[in-house]
């Protein structure tokens, strides 16, 4: 039987990528539940040619367009962001693909794992938001969280078959994004489009800008802390402009397992889909032939000091890193619509940081609140 994908965030660049996997699986995997916020044009499209069970809208306003487009379907049209916690919470499909962008996929996949349901996580604000109560919820339902990002999902490929090995360290690798050595007097005139123009992998305009700022490397240093139950001093970062070796795991006896392959999204999203299976694909293959240089650096973190903001905020710990995401996403947010400068990014984070209470052991409640107050505060300092 086919497995049942619930893909949240459908229209996104995970999203479609998975769409793609799927198409090219028909025997292995359907499209049970699809979901968008604001983009019904393609949603409509997704539900026609995948005709899935269910499809929501969470911009309530475009819920009768969809609804009419899809009157001659078998398809369900709900809207509005309650409905993403309740279809999570049906039991019609067999997976979730997180891949919902920001701290908006919490909440969906907290209710995924109360209803027992496997995450392939795309999301990695999801971990840094509230990592601690996602993977406990997680342990007590026995299921498993599968990474998506490619960085994640390279450690989860090297720990296959460890067992019980202790690792001594993960090393996460990063292209260093569209402006690698370069200084801030460039970078203070840096605009939207350079910004978004990454040299290595297509991915949607939030994480490019992480990507550009070297803060997704941060995000995701947190993420791997929860996902892979290490200490902050166990994950380190290195600069790999060629991003042919995605991550890499160091175990105590010294001996370093990497995993490696050509950047494309849609294998770690199949890899993830398809556990503990490998399926075979007409993907592009890495030709060492083609590629003769891998080369590594350490991070410009005085430059890229949205890096050195996430690395105080993993050691930190408590609601810090919720701080830290939510201006984070307030800052990409108002920098895409070229409301402030690129730079600017940085300052916004790091005010809101000073300014949000620090809370060592939030609850989820206490996590809210962190998100809304940050949130509130990052757009004021915007407003000004």
């Amino acid at each position: 039987m086919s497995k049942r994908i619930a893909i949240f965030g459908s229209t996104g660049s995970i999203g479609t990528q998975a769409l793609e996997v799927i198409a090219a699986n028909p025997d292995k995997f359907s499209a049970e539940i699809l979901t968008a916020h604001t983009n019904e044009d393609l949603l409509i499209a997704q539900a026609l040619k995948f005709n899935p069970n269910i499809v929501v809208i969470v911009d309530e306003k475009k819920y009768q367009k969809v609804k009419d487009a899809l009157a001659n379907t078998h398809v369900k049209v709900f809207a509005g962001e309650t409905s993403l916690d309740e279809v999570a919470g049906m039991d019609c499909y067999d997976l979730m693909l997180a891949g919902i962008v920001g701290y908006a996929g919490l909440k969906p996949t907290l209710r995924a794992l109360d209803n027992g349901k496997p995450i392939a996580l795309a999301n990695k604000e999801t971990l840094v938001v509230a990592g601690d109560i996602v993977m406990q919820k997680a342990l007590e339902k026995k299921v498993p969280v599968i990474p998506v990002d490619s960085e994640h999902s390279a450690i989860f490929q090297c720990l296959i078959g460890e067992g019980r090995n202790k690792i001594e360290k993960i090393i996460l690798t990063a292209s260093g994004g569209p402006f690698l050595g370069k200084k801030p007097n460039f970078l203070v005139n840096v605009k939207r489009d350079h910004a978004l123009q990454h040299p290595n992998w297509s991915m949607g305009a939030k994480i490019s800008i992480d990507s550009a700022t070297l803060m997704n490397k941060g995000l995701e240093m947190i993420e791997a802390r929860w996902l892979f139950n290490l200490q902050p001093e166990q994950i380190q970062v290195v600069v790999h402009p060629q991003s042919i070796i995605h991550s890499m795991v160091q175990f105590e006896d010294g001996s370093i397992k990497a995993q490696m392959g050509l950047p494309d999204m849609k294998l770690p999203i199949q890899y993830a889909l398809a556990f503990p299976q490998r399926i075979p694909n007409q993907f592009p293959r890495f030709d060492f032939k083609k590629i003769s240089t891998l080369t590594f650096e350490e991070p410009d973190t005085k430059t890229f000091r949205n890096l050195s903001l996430a690395i105080d905020a993993l050691y930190k710990g408590g609601n810090t890193p919720c701080v830290l995401n939510a201006a984070n996403e307030i800052a990409v947010f108002a920098f895409l619509r070229n409301r402030i400068g690129f730079l600017d990014i940085t300052e916004v984070i790091e005010r809101t940081l000073n300014k949000v209470q620090y809370i060592a052991n939030p609850t989820l409640e206490e996590y809210f609140d962190t998100d809304g107050e940050a949130r509130n505060y990052a757009a004021s300092l915007i407003q000004m």
